[in-house]
């Protein structure tokens, strides 16, 4: 079962991950302080002032909220801005590397704990990569904790699943799980459960295929061996309806492999969540607010423009 884990963990480095974080370096004024969101777990909490309704930044997987350091500065003429460094990096506590400790839940829990700390009100949630189930646990579950959800290049499997042409490894975690439950006493016990067992497994097949075949057009990704970030890949969940406005910015990669992966998210966004905005960015990279930091900033501008208790004027976001 080990290996079948590491093996998930390989397999869900698509390019939506980032596998070499950027330098991250404490260059820029802002307050720090620590938020307890559960017994021994505190998460570093950056605060780079600003005025306005609060802007609460999540990084992806690695990363620190010192990543967003030179873009929150350009936020904080219109948002006050907040930066949350996930437990398990940086300076934040790093619980044991299991992933009951790194499920997309429980870290959505953790941001909840944060937000009530700092008595935010109903504060704009906006994250990085892998931080996309975060903001989709937090909609999922404490919708009337925040207003609204910014997806910068995280709107991949794992914070919404397509239901059409489901996920390798969503997919792979939940026959997993199933299986980890059978054992003699529970073997299926009629041709229904032994037909569900052997679609799931065909369809797993199946997708497990279209990655060898895909293998002949991108290099295979580096294994990830950081045991907290194999945790936090282990723990993704399926979550597939959003009842808060979102904005989901998507890189367009130069790869054809790529670029299905990232035109499926597309239209499982705008099947299952239908008042999403969205917005593709050609010529970037997956650090979206890095590479094109002015137009990230002015989409979000835009977004937050449109929704309500904003000042009205804002030119309105084309669905493209």
């Amino acid at each position: 079962m080990k290996q079948f884990r590491f093996w998930i963990a390989i397999i869900s480095v698509q390019f939506s991950f980032a596998t070499v974080t950027k330098a991250q370096i404490d260059s820029t004024p802002h307050n720090v302080q620590f938020v307890k969101v559960a017994k021994d777990v505190d998460l570093e909490v950056l605060d780079w002032g600003g005025s306005g309704r609060s802007l609460v930044l999540l990084p992806g997987l690695g990363d620190t909220a010192h990543v967003f350091d030179k873009f929150a500065l350009e936020l904080t003429t219109s948002y006050h801005v907040f930066g949350i460094t996930p437990r398990g990096y940086g300076a934040s506590s790093v619980p044991e590397p299991t992933s009951a400790n790194y499920t997309a839940d429980r870290l959505g829990n953790d941001i909840v704990h944060v937000i009530d700390s700092l008595n935010l009100d109903r504060p704009i949630l906006a994250g990085h990569s892998v931080a996309g189930e975060v903001l989709s646990a937090v909609g999922t579950h404490y919708p009337e904790k925040v207003s609204a959800l910014i997806y910068i290049d995280a709107g991949y499997a794992y914070a919404l699943y397509d239901r059409e042409h489901g996920d390798l490894v969503l997919d792979a975690i939940a026959l997993r799980d199933e299986l980890n439950e059978v054992h003699l006493g529970t073997l299926p016990r009629n041709p229904k459960q032994v037909n569900e067992l052997l679609i799931e497994v065909q369809q797993l097949e199946k997708k497990l295929q279209q990655r060898k075949e895909d293998f002949s057009q991108i290099s295979a990704p580096n294994p990830i061996d950081n045991p907290i970030s194999v945790a936090l890949l282990d723990g993704q969940q399926k979550f597939t309806q959003i009842g808060l406005p979102v904005l989901a910015i998507f890189n367009v990669p130069h790869s054809l492999v790529f670029r299905r992966t990232m035109e499926d998210q597309v239209n499982a966004f705008k099947t299952e969540i239908p008042q999403a905005h969205i917005i593709r960015i050609e010529n970037a990279d997956h650090y979206l607010f890095q590479s094109k930091e002015a137009e990230v900033v002015q989409v979000i501008n835009a977004f937050v423009e449109s929704l309500p208790n904003t000042k009205s004027g804002g030119n309105p976001l084309r669905i493209q």
